[in-house]
Parts: C-alpha cells; structure tokens; sequence
C-alpha cells in the first residue's frame, strides 16, 4: 500500500493518539507500520522508543533513541528519554552523560535535572542528588515530584527538618497526596515529634484506608509511644492489606520484643526474611532477639549475615561486636566495638586532632574522651595509666559529678567538662574515646588492667562517712534496684525495692538506699519489714556515694553504676544480672575478670528475679554470720 504524505502524518497521529490513551499495542503497530516506510522519521523513533521504555523493553527502546540522536544529535528529550532508559538498565553512567547531555542542549530542561537526580540519588550520591531536585524546583516551583524526592534524599542525610519542610510543601501542593502524609509523619517521627507524627499518619489513612505503607508506619509511631497493642494491630491491619510486606512483619517482630514475646519476634523476623531474603534489618533483628534468649553463637551468624548484605551497617557490627565479647571472642569484639562510633547518639566530636592509635605520644597532649553511662567511664578508667605511661599530658573529659571522683585517680594529668556537641575550647596534639582503650592494648581476659582499687577515695570523706555510720553495729549493706530508666534495656536489668523484701527476714541487717533518680524511696517505693536507711538526699556525687560505700560491708546491686564504682574502690560487690546479660559478664560464670571483690548472681529465665533473691538471701545469711563473727571477735580486741 502506497502512503502520501498526507496519510503518514495520519499515520503518526493515529499512533500518538493511541499511545496517549494507552492503548500501547495497537499503537506500536502503527509506528512499526510508519517506520517501515520511513526508517529515518525522527518522530516515529522517539515515540516508539518512548512506547518501549514504558513498557519495559530497555535495550530496544534505547535502540531506537540513539538512531534518532544519529540523526538529531540537538534532540534534547531523546537525550533525556536515553537516560532514563539507561538508567532503568542499571546503566548510570551512561544515564548521567545522557542527562547532562539533554541540560546541555536544554538548561531549562526540568525533567532532566529530575532524573539527573534520581540517577545520583540510585548511586548513593545524595548531595548531587539534591542539587538537581533543588534546580528543578527552581525551574518548576509546584514540581510534587522533585519536593517528594528530595525530602526522601535530605531524610537519607539526616537533615529531618528540610525534609519535613520538602514533604509539608507536596501536602500544599496535593492536600489529599497519601503519600506526602505518611512521609511526612515518618520523618515527624524520626525527630521525635510524635504526636505530630501520629496526626500525619491518621491523615494518610484517612486519605487512603488501604494504605499499607501508612498502617505500618502509624504502628512504627504508636510502638515510640509506648502503645505496643495498638502498634501490634497497626502492623497486623498492613500485613492483612499486604500479605508480603516484609517490613511490617519486621516492625510486628519489634513491637513484640518491646512486650518481652521474643517467640513471637522470632517469627515474625523469619517471615520477613522468607519475603526478602536480602533484608539486612531483619536479620539484624533475628540476631538480637537470638542473643536474648541465650543463643549468641546463632545471633553472631545473624548478624554477620546482616553485614554481608549491607557491609556498612553500623548497628549490626555493633551487634556483633556484643556477641563476640560476651563470649570471650575480645580481639575480634573489640575491632568491631569501634563502629559505636558510627551509631547516631554515639558519635564522639573533636574531630580536629587525629584518632590515637596507641602509639608513643613523646610529650604530646591526649584528651579522653568520655561516652555512654557512669558505669562505662568508671569501668574503663583504668586505662589511662597505660596511657600516660606512653609519654604524654592525660586530660579526660566527664561530668562534673565525677570531677571529684577522679581528680586523684593515677594517669590524669587533667580533667575538663563534658560540652554539647563534645566540642572542646582546649587543643589536644591527639584524641581517643574512652571506651577505644581496650581495643587499642588488645585486651585479652588475662590482660585486663587488675590493680585494685584503682579509684581512690578522698581519706577525709571517707573519714566524715565512718563517723557518720558508726553508731550502727549491724551488718550494713548497700542496695541498689534499679538503673537509669532511659537505657534501651532498663526494662530487663532493673528490678524493684519490694524485690528486696525477700531479704527482710534476716535480722540484724541495716539496708542502705544508694538509689537515686525516679525510683528512689522518696519517690513512693518502699518494700515492708526491711530496716533501709535512705541517703539519697546525701549523695551529691558520685565521691559522696564511694565514701559511703567504702563504710559498708557489701554492696548488692542491679546492673549500674553503683557496681562499677564498689568494684574500682576494691569493696565487695553482689551484681544481680537479667537473662541476657551486658557483654561484661560474659557468660556461666559467677566471678568478672574485670572486678576481683565481684560476685555475679545470674537470672535463669527471663524476668526471674524471686530465683536470684533466694541465691542471694542464701548467700547473705551464710556472709552475716560471718561479719557478725568479725564483729565480735574486733569487740573483744578492742577490750
């Protein structure tokens, strides 16, 4: 059949028209039908070349945009259309010259700086990506896409307040954009703006009822808040929309260890796994929720796995890292402890001077930096007289409520206060987080640094201290049940003053309150029959609690500070730990190699504290008959 060029035009519109209302089939007829009789019609090219890159078929479709370019090298949106087809290839390379190319030709070209940006944002190039979004907004201000992806890049970065401003824009731009809502309430949430975070995600469900994705993040909102059931129906309702949701299975398993259900987590973890062999979070999770119920070999696997599929995870190497030391792997453990350092919460400042490897400092100057708990510093300061014997001035930096504590400590040249952001106003030649040491001398369980005590007491306030208890001849024992309620695992290490009542029934015994903050005596916690002397308001630091624990006889203590502090002051102390234990103790011992004087007092089962108080009031009667004896016999000295 002869075709005019009258009907060849036809021809093409009949195409346009049924490509335009989808109609793909029949329209790639026509164009293949008008590229037989015009192999060179640059029209006919692109818009088949369009046609197959909507439809998947990448390389033809780039077949096609190249031979128009051939003939049209000025082409722009053929340029354009090329990278996206190259781009959709996993080709990004040659998507990026094909985008720069388009913007070459084209400055104005706003979908090209778009798809530039997507390209650098799939290579993990999130700066670059942000400036395409940002200069395609700039040419098209409403652009809903580019605010939607650019606020996805900037939440990537950790810049949460552009992103929420990006998402705030789209809801403007779209008010009933789902989507847009839910974005909005993740990022909210992230920032710890939970209750605006909750608003957002109700309005995504009530813009879109069978919104997975909203379910799942709105059950995400309401498990920060504390609300575990409800978290647990939201995950449910997304998984019920969307039966192989991987992530949702994997938030239901976070909820229910949140409930202390770790079966139940375990499950869910697999699950999640079996959808998306490839997710690294879930076998992250697996391996926390393995290591909770005592199988760290099987949570180190997990883990690893995890890091192979997503090397740069710093979480799951910090994972590992507690497995390795908990069970006695400390070269290994210590190597991967360091990528704490990457976690955000953790990230220790100062980045002006060089990281000390451990080399001779030759009269250079050292801060140490201080990081996480009370009890970590006071556990790792023990350090720095292997430090300062490497030939440099020792300056640590801490809270003021252990200034006092440690001014006499051996190794410290100095001490200064802890500043936000860990900035500090005096230069150092080099620098090292405290809790680096171990790993920098290769701590191995029989190098640990054993001389004790190694924290000395100011002698006149130990002195003040003895004066002030010696009216009180019975057997003086210090407790302590519960640690700081913001620690992620206080829930498991904490226990209650009535779970010390078990001890009452021994007579004679004088229970000293070292307690301070929310769960204190004077907070309304009491347990009956037992004779506690509260000194709460006595303590003003931690110098005022070693010199009142240097005047008893025992310290009996949950997992906190306290046990670091009797422990480097050389008094004995009884540690009461949960199931799963911190990495410290290590396992299926009752002694710690970092502390001679301790005791260690293990749970059996998860949340098992009757059992542990039987262990100890066993314990506590057979070592009060013999302080009782000492006391006699320094009597009958003393006469």
């Amino acid at each position: 059949m002869n075709l005019n060029k009258k009907n060849k035009k036809d021809l093409l519109q009949e195409a346009l028209k049924l490509h335009q209302a989808g109609n793909l089939g029949s329209a790639a007829k026509c164009y293949n039908k008008l590229l037989e009789m015009q192999p060179n019609n640059i029209d006919a090219l692109f818009l088949s070349g369009t046609l197959n890159l909507q439809s998947g078929k990448l390389d033809l479709a780039c077949l096609l945009f190249r031979k128009a370019l051939e003939l049209e090298p000025g082409y722009a949106m053929a340029h354009g259309n090329l990278g996206t087809a190259l781009q959709e290839s996993g080709r990004f390379e040659e998507a990026i010259a094909s985008y720069r190319q388009a913007i070459a030709l084209r400055p104005d070209y706003t979908d090209a700086h778009y798809n530039l940006g997507n390209t650098f944002k799939a290579q993990g190039k999130l700066e670059e990506a942000v400036v395409c979004y940002r200069k395609s907004i700039q040419l098209k201000p409403d652009y809903i896409d580019a605010y939607g992806n650019l606020g996805n890049t900037l939440r990537e970065q950790g810049k949460h307040d552009e992103a929420i401003e990006c998402y705030r824009q789209v809801t403007v731009l779209k008010p009933d954009c789902a989507v847009a809502h839910s974005n909005l309430g993740s990022v909210l949430q992230e920032s710890g703006k939970l209750d605006e975070a909750l608003s957002c995600q109700y309005q995504a469900i009530e813009l879109k009822p069978d919104y997975a994705e909203a379910h799942n993040n709105l059950g995400i909102v309401l498990k920060e808040l504390g609300r575990f059931d409800d978290a647990i129906k939201s995950h449910n309702l997304s998984i019920k929309l969307k039966p192989d949701y991987a992530e949702a299975h994997n938030n239901l398993g976070v909820s229910f260890m949140r409930q202390d259900k770790p079966d139940k987590a375990m499950a869910c973890y697999r699950r999640a796994i079996e959808l998306k062999p490839d997710y690294a979070e879930a076998h992250n999770n697996l391996g926390t929720v393995l290591q909770g119920t005592g199988k760290p070999e099987e949570s180190i696997a997990s883990y690893e796995r995890a890091i192979t599929l997503k090397p740069d995870y710093a979480q799951a190497h910090l994972n590992r890292s507690f497995a390795l030391l908990l069970t006695e792997k400390l070269e290994e453990g210590w190597h991967e402890y360091e990528w704490r350092l990457h976690i955000k919460g953790h990230t220790i400042g100062t980045d002006m001077q060089p990281m000390w490897d451990g080399k001779p400092l030759n009269g250079k100057s050292i801060l140490i930096q201080t990081e996480q708990g009370f009890g970590d510093i006071i556990q790792f300061v023990r350090y720095l007289p292997m430090v300062k014997a490497q030939g440099g001035r020792v300056t640590i930096e801490c809270s003021k409520s252990l200034f006092r504590l440690l001014e006499n400590c051996s190794g410290i040249d100095g001490i200064i206060e802890t500043t936000p952001g860990n900035e500090s106003s005096e230069q150092f030649d080099v620098h090292v987080p405290l809790l680096s040491l171990p790993g920098i001398f290769g701590t191995k369980l029989d190098s640990i640094p054993s001389d004790n005590p190694y924290i000395l007491i100011d002698p006149i306030l130990e002195e003040h201290w003895r004066i002030r208890l010696d009216d009180n001849n019975n057997p003086k024992i210090g407790i302590v049940w519960a640690g700081n309620h913001h620690h992620k695992n206080d829930r498991n290490r904490s226990c209650t003053l009535a779970d010390f009542a078990n001890l009452s029934s021994i007579p004679g015994i004088s229970f000293y309150s070292l307690q301070k903050g929310p769960a204190s005596i004077g907070n309304n916690n009491s347990a009956e029959g037992m004779n506690i002397i509260n000194l709460e308001n006595e303590l003003d630091d931690f110098a005022d609690t070693a010199a009142v624990i240097a005047n008893l006889d025992i310290v009996i203590s949950v997992d906190t500070a306290v046990v670091h502090l009797s422990g480097a002051i050389g008094k004995p102390v009884w540690t009461l730990l949960p199931f799963d234990p911190d990495w410290r103790w290590l396992l299926n011992r009752e002694d710690s190699p970092w502390y001679p004087g301790m005791r260690l007092f293990r749970q059996l089962q998860p949340n098992d504290w009757t059992t542990v108080f039987e262990q100890v009031k066993e314990n506590l009667i057979d070592l009060y008959s013999v302080i009782k004896r000492q006391s006699r016999m320094a009597e009958m000295l003393t006469v």
